[in-house]
């Protein structure tokens, strides 16, 4: 319901890149879920402070503590608890989740964009900046990805680049599959969108 593609327009203001954001897998990864710490996390925008939140850990929830205020309020000290789930990876060793502290939600998930509170995406109506994107630019995007996954510059137009040294020819016929049918959804979506036939 209101999701999308089910007919919501989405805007700028209601993208995932408008918010600050928290990850568990980088805080698992940097050691910072060990019980017992407390530490302040720190972001930056063009190398300028952003913002920033204390955080302590305890056994099975991290605390956030912050300040917090919206267009027409005052600032306001939030402190909540966010508790931490964990799944066995395949190779060894457990990955961490947050489950969402929205009211009422829940949610297993890697990242929590802040907010009133930091919640899911879902509780605060995010879409994937891509998501945002005309259909012609997000096949472009992902086009490019592979062709430099494929060796080449990026530059969709200069044809297939020869397979990277160490890359099986079986991986290397399915990207070039995958990058072919990238370029003709792109074709077809530029022509949907300009009124035009290839």
């Amino acid at each position: 319901m209101g999701g999308y593609g089910s007919g919501r327009r989405w805007s700028s203001k209601n993208t995932t890149s408008g918010h600050l954001w928290l990850d568990v897998r980088r805080l698992q990864q940097k050691g910072c879920l060990d019980p017992g710490k407390s530490f302040r996390w720190y972001w930056t925008q063009n190398d300028q402070p952003h913002g920033d939140i204390q955080i302590r850990t305890q056994f099975d929830r991290i605390v956030l503590s912050y300040r917090h205020h919206s267009r027409s309020e005052d600032w306001q000290s939030k402190e909540y608890s966010v508790l931490l789930t964990q799944t066995p990876c395949h190779f060894g060793g457990v990955r961490q989740w947050f489950l969402c502290p929205a009211r009422g939600c829940g949610r297993r998930v890697a990242v929590l964009y802040g907010g009133e509170i930091f919640a899911c995406r879902t509780c605060h109506q995010l879409a994937y900046e891509s998501q945002c994107e005309e259909p012609h630019y997000r096949a472009l995007g992902r086009a490019q990805k592979l062709h430099v996954r494929l060796g080449g510059t990026g530059a969709v137009g200069d044809g297939l680049p020869p397979k990277p040294k160490g890359m099986h020819w079986a991986t290397y016929k399915k990207l070039a599959r995958r990058l072919y049918s990238l370029e003709a959804a792109m074709d077809s979506a530029v022509a949907a969108r300009f009124g035009f036939g290839l």
